[in-house]
C-alpha cells in the first residue's frame, strides 16, 4: 500500500509539473497576443509584463525572444512611454542570452535605439545606453554598432550624461575598444578628456576606473592619444593615483599606460611621470602587483632611471638612486626583502622632497559629486 501511495504521489507531482508547464505557455502565449495588439496600452502592458517575467528568468527569455519585433516596432512608435518600456523589456531579453543580443541587433534595434541616444529625455537616453552596453557585449554585434555611429555619441553621454548613463557608457566603449580601427574613432572624438575626468570622479578601485585605464593605455599606443592626456590638467597625475589606490586590475592598467608613454619617447615623458611622484607607488607594485603589474613596475622604474650614468657615479641618498637600485637589484634571490627597505627608505624621501606635489595634488582633486561605484561588464536587469 506505501509503495502504491507512493507511486500515485509521484505521478501527481508529475500531473501538477505538467500542468505549471501548460500554464506557463499560455501565458507566454497570452502576452505575445497582446503584444501584436493594435491598441497602445495593452501592448504597454505586455511589454511591462516581459520586463518583469525576464528580469531573472532564462526560461523566460527564450519563451518570450518573439516579442523582439514587436518590441522594436514600439521603439519606432514616437511614443516615449512605449519608447521606454520597449527599452527596458528588449534589455531584459538581452541579459545573459547571446542569441537574443543578435536578434535584437538584426531585428533593427540600433536604429531607435541612436536616436535615443541623442534624446533630451535623459531617463530616455540611461536606458538606451544600458541597452547599447548589453548588446555590445556580444562580439558579433560590436561592427554593427560601430558602424551605426554609436562611438561619439556614447563620448557625449560620457561627458555630458547622468552618473549612471556615464558609466554604462564607458563600459559600452570598452566593449568597442576591442576592435583596433575604434581606437582611431575614439581618439578622434576626444574621448581622453572625458575618460580623465571620470576617472577622477570615480572610485579608484571600482570596475569604472578599471575601464577607463584599461582604455586609456590602449589609447595612449598611439601619438595623438600621449599627447592628448598629458595636455589634460591632472591627466598624468590621475593615473599614478589609480597606480596607487585603484583595484589590481586597475592598477596593471594605469602602470601599462605609462609605461607605453616612456617607451614610446623616455626623453619627453620621463619628467613629466617622475614629476607627479610615481615612484613610491611604483615600488609598491613592484612588490604587490599582479605578475602583469609587478613586470610592468620594474620595466618602468628601469626607464625612470638616470640612465646615462651608472647607479655608482649618482649621488647617495637621491631618488634617482634609490630607483636605480630598486631596477639593478630587484630581479635577486631576496628582492622582496630588499625591495620593501627600498620602499621604506623611498617613501621617508618622498615626504622631504615632495611637499610641491603633495600640494598641487590637494589643489587639483575633482570634486565627488558623482556616486560612481562598481559596476558589471554586463548591465543588470532594469
Amino acid at each position: 500500500m506505501a509503495s502504491s501511495e507512493a507511486r500515485v504521489s509521484g505521478e501527481g507531482s508529475v500531473d501538477v509539473g505538467v500542468e505549471r508547464g501548460e500554464a506557463a505557455a499560455a501565458a507566454a502565449q497570452g502576452i505575445m497576443e497582446r503584444i501584436r495588439s493594435e491598441d497602445v496600452e495593452c501592448r504597454i502592458q505586455a511589454a511591462r509584463e516581459i520586463r518583469r517575467l525576464t528580469k531573472t528568468s532564462s526560461k523566460h527569455r527564450r519563451q518570450l525572444s518573439g516579442a523582439v519585433e514587436p518590441l522594436i516596432s514600439m521603439l519606432m512608435s514616437g511614443d516615449p512611454e512605449s519608447g521606454e518600456t520597449a527599452i527596458l523589456a528588449l534589455l531584459n531579453l538581452a541579459v545573459k542570452d547571446e542569441r537574443n543580443k543578435i536578434k535584437i541587433v538584426d531585428a533593427g534595434a540600433l536604429e531607435p535605439l541612436i536616436g535615443f541616444l541623442q534624446s533630451t529625455n535623459l531617463s530616455l537616453q540611461e536606458y538606451a545606453t544600458a541597452a547599447v552596453l548589453t548588446l555590445s557585449a556580444s562580439s558579433l554585434n560590436k561592427p554593427t554598432i560601430s558602424a551605426a555611429g554609436a562611438i561619439p555619441l556614447l563620448v557625449k553621454i560620457l561627458r555630458d550624461g547622468n552618473p549612471q548613463a556615464k558609466i554604462d557608457a564607458v563600459m559600452a566603449l570598452y566593449n568597442l575598444s576591442t576592435i583596433p580601427v575604434n581606437l582611431g574613432t575614439l581618439l578622434s572624438v576626444r574621448s581622453i578628456a572625458s575618460l580623465i575626468n571620470l576617472l577622477k570622479s570615480c572610485k579608484k578601485s571600482s570596475k569604472t576606473a578599471e575601464k577607463c585605464s584599461a582604455l586609456l593605455e590602449s589609447l595612449v599606443t598611439f601619438d595623438e592619444g600621449r599627447t592628448a592626456l598629458t595636455a589634460e590638467e591632472g591627466g598624468v597625475l590621475t593615473l599614478v593615483e589609480v597606480l596607487e589606490e585603484g583595484s589590481p586590475q586597475s592598477r596593471e592598467h594605469a602602470v601599462g599606460a605609462l609605461l607605453k608613454m616612456c617607451e614610446s619617447d623616455r626623453c619627453r615623458y620621463r619628467e613629466v611621470i617622475l614629476g607627479e611622484g610615481v615612484i613610491p607607488g611604483l615600488l609598491e607594485l613592484s612588490v604587490q602587483g599582479t605578475p602583469k603589474s609587478q613586470s610592468k613596475a620594474r620595466a618602468l622604474l628601469q626607464l625612470l632611471r638616470n640612465s646615462p650614468y651608472s647607479r655608482s657615479e649618482l649621488q647617495a641618498d637621491t631618488l634617482e638612486n634609490i630607483v636605480s637600485n630598486i631596477a639593478s637589484e630587484i630581479d635577486g634571490d631576496d628582492c622582496t626583502g630588499k625591495a620593501k627597505k627600498m620602499l621604506a627608505e623611498m617613501v621617508q624621501v618622498s615626504r622631504e622632497q615632495s611637499w610641491r606635489h603633495l600640494q598641487r595634488r590637494a589643489s587639483m582633486r575633482a570634486p565627488t559629486g558623482l556616486s560612481l561605484g562598481n559596476c558589471p561588464s554586463e548591465v543588470p536587469s532594469k
